[in-house]
């Protein structure tokens, strides 16, 4: 008897999911669209603020004088902005998001190696190593029949199996074209050229390519009813 209530008990306590739940998993947690692109984007808008005002801010808070110039001053809030976000997400949540952890590891790490060695093109190459990686991971969920797109636009977006299979392989592509593309900025522009095209240039470029796929978004969107059945 005490087996079977300590059996129901277990059984009628939510499973703890550290990384988030697939996309149409009831037991997801869905955050608002606009306060999930806010902590996506948030980080990266820091990271611009920070390297086109460095000096001011290391006169605000002098320990940031050591660090360098600018754009070690951009990385250092880049990795704090980071981690903030990663932190709420889970606060919400309780969960945290596949693909902007990944990012935001290699955000950490990468940034770890361009302070303590002084090198900017340690944080120069980190986003052809997260666009190939997403590209990667994307294009190859397809070949184990997953759509790992669906854990990052579920929030905003209902599609149906296949409508997220073709959206992975596009977002798959354009991930390995923005490698190339921050390949090629940095090496041949300023480090200020290519902070400005990283935010004013990667952002318009990433709500095009959203646009673009609205058609392909509306033939295969679920149905209202389906989807409240489903949530």
């Amino acid at each position: 008897m005490t087996d079977r209530k300590s059996t129901d008990a277990a059984a009628a306590e939510p499973e703890l999911h550290i990384f988030e739940p697939d996309p149409n998993d009831p037991a997801r947690k869905r955050m608002n669209p606009l306060l999930k692109l806010v902590l996506e984007l948030g980080p990266l808008i820091v990271f611009f603020f920070a390297n086109s005002r460095g000096a001011w801010i290391a006169e605000q808070v002098p320990f940031l004088a050591d660090i360098g110039g600018p754009i070690f001053v951009g990385t250092a809030c880049f990795m704090i902005a980071t981690a903030l976000a990663l932190s709420v997400s889970w606060m919400l949540t309780r969960t945290l998001p596949i693909m902007p952890l990944l990012s935001g590891v290699i955000v950490l790490v990468f940034g770890a190696l361009t302070l303590w060695l002084q090198d900017e093109i340690f944080i120069k190459v980190k986003p052809t190593i997260i666009n190939t990686m997403f590209g990667v991971i994307l294009l190859g969920g397809l070949l184990f029949k997953k759509s790992f797109l669906g854990y990052v636009f579920d929030s905003a977006f209902r599609l149906d199996a296949e409508g997220w299979r073709i959206l992975t392989m596009r977002w798959g592509l354009y991930f390995l074209l923005m490698a190339v593309v921050n390949e090629f900025i940095w090496r041949n522009f300023s480090t200020d050229f290519w902070i400005a095209f990283k935010v004013w240039g990667n952002m318009p470029l990433s709500i095009i390519f959203t646009i673009m796929q609205l058609p392909l978004m509306q033939r295969h969107a679920l149905p209202v009813e389906e989807d409240a059945a489903k949530g």
